[in-house]
């Protein structure tokens, strides 16, 4: 009998140590959101470029360029005295406005000031840090953002909301280059 019990409790001991089973996880997550998000991205820049390639079709008087970037703009005011383009570290004194794409003025240069940016760090909406790099100093342009490429699907928690592709007319008033730029020249 007393090997019986000793048996059954060694049996019962190895049946007790066995691995740790691992819970099943109680809601499983298919990737969906993430998918219908992208789909919804895609179909608003879509929306909105054909917007914008209304907008250029309608306004005959300029020539609109495609940046790389997936925005467009226009010189206003162009200086081909200079070549210098700006470079990540460089520092430039700007101004801008924002407008809705139908012209009504959001922000005011004026009420915006002057900006002083660092190329490639300060904290300016995507598009425009990208459209500084395209013009030169004391020119200015005027660039058509879709929405990706302004405040997104936030909007600026102030005036600019969710979704609003923006119409933004910049000019350099000045460059002053980093030192490891000027070697580049």
């Amino acid at each position: 009998m007393r090997k019986l019990l000793l048996s059954l409790l060694l049996l019962f001991i190895m049946v007790a140590c066995g691995e740790p089973e691992p819970r099943k996880p109680v809601q499983v997550k298919s990737g969906s959101f993430f998918k219908e998000s992208v789909e919804r991205s895609k179909r608003i820049l879509e929306v909105e470029t054909k917007v914008i390639q209304a907008l250029i079709e309608k306004d005959g008087s300029n020539k609109y360029l495609e940046s790389n970037n997936g925005f467009w703009y226009t010189y206003e005011i162009k200086k081909d005295s200079t070549n210098y383009l700006p470079k990540t570290n460089d520092v430039l004194l700007l101004t801008y406005n924002i407008m809705s794409l139908k012209g009504d003025t959001i922000y005011r240069a004026e009420d915006i000031g002057l900006v002083e940016h660092a190329v490639d760090k300060s904290q300016l909406f995507p598009g425009l840090r990208n459209a500084l790099k395209l013009i030169r100093k004391e020119e200015k342009a005027t660039f058509l953002f879709p929405s990706g490429q302004a405040y997104g699907y936030k909007g600026d928690n102030n005036k600019i909301g969710p979704n609003l592709p923006i119409k933004s007319s910049v000019r350099i008033l000045e460059i002053k280059k980093d030192s490891s730029n000027i070697k580049l020249q």
